[in-house]
């Protein structure tokens, strides 16, 4: 399903683990599907995969999660294969993965670290590195007791009690410090959006977000409405930082359109939490375009994982459009359909005019742009038309003459000054 990009010259050999147990929720589970995708995230993160093991166990063993059999299994297969380390499909716990790490002899990693690894990667803008690492340290703060497993195997040495314990408590303290002064600045990016929010809606300028399974083709969809230039590989994550473009409708209706970061299932709580940022901007948003690849086999699943998070992040009452992607490449399958779904192919073009009308009746909301002529006398209507129209021309002569965008309310209240673009046969205002 996935294309294979990772880097030749620096290539990991792993190999992946999963626990499928009925103890374990649909999320929390590993299935042969979660294991292909997992490989794919390797193979971004510019690793390979070597062998893969999938465990059905009634419930998961509390030190060893597969049970001491299938970590023997697993620790003879890394021997014949020669991997360098270990990727669990599922979360495992601090105290799970430092056994495991020991029973096995190479470094085990579960689901989370792997995609925290991809987004420190990939992160380009100086907003995204503030929460990844955030992330990092948060999904790093637990785990402190494993890396200093070496003092405590000394333990009652003499010269090892104090220092290893004085120094495991000095990074503990680092790394909140860490995460205070992070937290603290995406605080001040938080303030800066929202600022600009303000700005935004004062204009009356309406916001669409792009969000979607990663992969479903969002920043290709961006790219053939605005031009946007974003690379668009077929590979996980390949852009994680958000791109906002302006996209004219129509003569008086201008919005502004954000990708934004890809969503998958079992996201590491860490990284949706520091990218509550960035992604705050899906509640305040007009319109959601859920942009669903329409060739995954397991789209339905995947859109379920993307309306959990829009649930989770607070835009559920957010009006939303379902844009089936892909649709080149879907023979004779029958796609959902109705006044609130689209099918298109952004690498085609197949579908964006279809797309660009239902934008267009869903953001364009009768606003007419319109010259008037506002005696001087009557010089309050020019302060509501700045608070609640957007003004682009003012000129005093013998009236105030003002070229404006205004909506169909604001119309009302200015009609009988409308010297030209308002048409008579249609009733843009509302008494």
């Amino acid at each position: 399903m996935f294309e294979k990009t990772f880097d030749e010259k620096k290539i990991d050999r792993a190999v992946l683990a999963g626990l499928n147990s009925p103890v374990l929720s649909r999320e929390e589970n590993a299935t042969e599907d979660s294991l292909e995708e997992l490989e794919a995230l390797l193979e971004t993160a510019g690793g390979v995969c070597v062998g893969t093991v999938l465990q059905n166990k009634a419930t998961p063993d509390p030190k060893t999660f597969l049970g001491e059999g299938k970590v023997e299994e697993v620790r003879q297969l890394v021997e014949a294969v020669g991997a360098d380390l270990v990727i669990f499909d599922n979360d495992l716990t601090p105290s799970q993965q430092r056994s495991l790490t020991e029973s096995i002899g190479v470094q085990v990693l579960d689901r989370p670290a792997l995609i925290l690894d991809i987004f420190a990667q990939r992160a380009r803008t100086s907003e995204g590195r503030l929460q990844v690492e955030l992330a990092q340290y948060k999904y790093l703060l637990p785990r402190l007791t494993s890396m200093w497993s070496h003092l405590e195997r000394q333990e009652g040495a003499i010269g090892t009690r104090g220092p290893g314990e004085t120094q495991l408590e000095t990074d503990r303290r680092l790394i909140r410090k860490k995460i205070d002064k992070l937290t603290d600045e995406l605080k001040e990016v938080r303030r800066v959006r929202a600022t600009q929010r303000s700005r935004r809606e004062k204009n009356e300028v309406p916001v669409v977000a792009i969000v979607g399974y990663t992969n479903a083709g969002k920043s290709t969809l961006l790219n053939a409405l605005t031009g946007a230039g974003i690379p668009a590989n077929n590979r996980l994550f390949d852009t994680l930082d958000t791109t906002t473009r302006t996209l004219e409708l129509s003569d008086t209706c201008t919005a502004l359109i954000s990708d934004t970061v890809g969503f998958i299932s079992k996201l590491p709580h860490q990284l949706v939490e520091a990218f509550k940022a960035t992604l705050e901007e899906l509640e305040y948003a007009d319109l959601l375009v859920h942009v669903i690849d329409a060739s995954d086999p397991l789209w339905q699943e995947r859109a379920a994982v993307v309306e959990r998070l829009i649930t989770e992040l607070g835009a559920w009452e957010t009006p939303r459009l379902d844009v089936f992607n892909k649709c080149d490449l879907v023979a004779g399958e029958i796609l959902p359909h109705g006044e609130d779904t689209v099918a298109i192919s952004a690498r085609t073009g197949e579908g964006l005019d279809a797309l660009l009308d239902k934008l267009r009746t869903r953001l364009d909301k009768g606003t007419v742009r319109v010259e008037l002529a506002i005696p001087y006398d009557k010089g309050g209507l020019l302060d509501l038309l700045h608070r609640e129209a957007k003004v682009e021309k003012v000129e005093y002569a013998g009236s105030i003459e003002v070229t404006a965008l205004c909506p169909p309310k604001v119309l009302g209240r200015v009609r009988e000054y409308v010297v030209s673009g308002w048409k008579p046969e249609k009733e843009f205002w509302e008494d």
